[in-house]
């Protein structure tokens, strides 16, 4: 039999290689995937994951009863698996929301620090940020604290907690003190603002600063930290209604003036529900993952700094089809970042992954789990334990689930 000799245009034939290497990393590193059994009930929800220096993992939710009874509980990370559950806090009259989640954290002196949300009045939007510290690796819990002073029946929420100076807590959180509540349970007017305290091992404040007067109502706030101090990112909001992603960062002890991670102009008069998420080396390197519709177009966008956010490269478009947003980053220490979004799959919702290098090379996206679009379904959450892997945490059809990914899946 005659071979007919074959023919190949070399620029062809190396697009198609690189094509189909991308694609074999990719089947590759979904294989990796590992669901790790939940130890939260049925109808839990409200999912948080945090680290400590050690690279221990500590997964929070919400575990409730069919006459709402609302459990915080939070596990860790074992060989194998998640440790029997610990409870934080338990009571009735919480404010528990998919969007507007509780957390936790270990400060650099091993006590954790935890907060969720209690109803503070009868308006739909009247709840107080409730907190709590252990000492002893979460056995006991201090009797619960607010961390704001102003009495009002307004929304406070949407916290990130960090280790302050001199050994306080420090907390921001969306306060809407300044607002009023219309009649049919929305927003009327007074603008939502940006506050930051830093909270004694009494829940005592022992700084407070205002970081932003007029900001987005309902996104989640992030915040990590640098050699100089906490860089907290959030969604702004102009008086044009522009709601872009803005940063403040604690420089030479003083909180900087609000500045844009990047100019998108998403115009919209209305809150997207979808806040950005920030990720440091402790030193210098910052990276920011945020949600952007600008021009109608659904975006999600990863951007780096190298001077602790006080300037940003032009950010990298990391979604490929029709993301929800709900993002999440973890910078790592060659300077790339993995980001993690919800996308609207063929099948209803994926919690998906890429990993994005500043010069906006990226991975082909991989999907860790599939997931509905709901908002019950919540936002996903990652972290990057000890040894290497990547966590994650959502809510699937009926309660708060798990898995796990190496890290080296992810090599491009």
């Amino acid at each position: 039999m005659k071979h007919w000799p074959l023919k190949f245009s070399p620029t062809v034939s190396r697009a198609a290689c690189l094509a189909f290497a991308l694609f074999a990393v990719c089947m590759s590193a979904a294989a990796q995937v590992r669901e790790v059994a939940s130890p939260a009930l049925e109808r839990s929800g409200q999912a948080n994951l945090t680290v400590d220096r050690r690279g221990r993992v500590y997964l929070s939710w919400i575990d409730r009863t069919p006459d709402n009874l609302f459990t915080l509980r939070f596990s860790t990370r074992e060989r194998g698996g998640w440790s029997k559950p610990q409870t934080i806090a338990e009571g009735r009259g919480w404010f528990v929301n998919w969007a507007d989640f509780p957390s936790l954290i270990v400060l650099p002196d091993n006590s954790l620090a935890a907060h969720w949300l209690v109803k503070s009045g009868p308006g739909t939007y009247a709840y107080d940020v409730t907190m709590s510290r252990s000492f002893d690796a979460g056995r006991t819990w201090s009797k619960p604290f607010v961390p704001h002073t102003d009495g009002t029946q307004t929304e406070h929420g949407f916290v990130s907690m960090f280790p302050a100076r001199g050994g306080a807590l420090g907390a921001i959180w969306l306060d809407g003190r300044e607002m009023k509540e219309a009649a049919e349970g929305g927003h009327d007017h007074g603008d939502m603002t940006v506050r930051y305290a830093a909270l004694a091992r009494d829940g005592r404040a022992v700084e407070e600063a205002v970081l932003d007067r007029r900001v987005c109502e309902c996104c989640q706030t992030s915040a990590a930290l640098t050699t100089d101090g906490p860089v907290v990112v959030y969604r702004d909001r102009s008086d044009k209604e522009i709601r872009d992603i803005s940063l403040v960062r604690l420089k030479r002890g003083r909180w900087t003036e609000p500045r844009a991670v990047h100019r998108d102009g998403w115009e919209i008069d209305a809150c997207p529900v979808n806040g950005p998420s920030v990720s440091t080396d402790g030193r210098r390197r910052v990276a920011v993952a945020w949600f952007t519709g600008a021009g109608g177009v659904a975006r999600v966008r990863a951007a780096f700094s190298n001077d602790q956010g006080d300037t940003f490269g032009a950010p990298a478009e990391v979604s490929a089809a029709e993301p929800m947003g709900r993002v999440g980053v973890l910078l790592l220490e060659d300077g790339s970042a993995v980001v993690s979004w919800l996308e609207r799959g063929k099948a209803g919702g994926e919690v998906r992954l890429r990993r994005v290098r500043p010069d906006g090379r990226m991975s082909e996206p991989i999907t860790i789990a599939a997931s509905g679009t709901a908002r019950a379904n919540g936002v996903p959450r990652m972290v990057r334990a000890a040894g290497g892997a990547l966590v994650f945490a959502w809510v699937g059809s009926s309660r708060v689930l798990t898995a796990e990914l190496p890290l080296d899946a992810l090599n491009f």
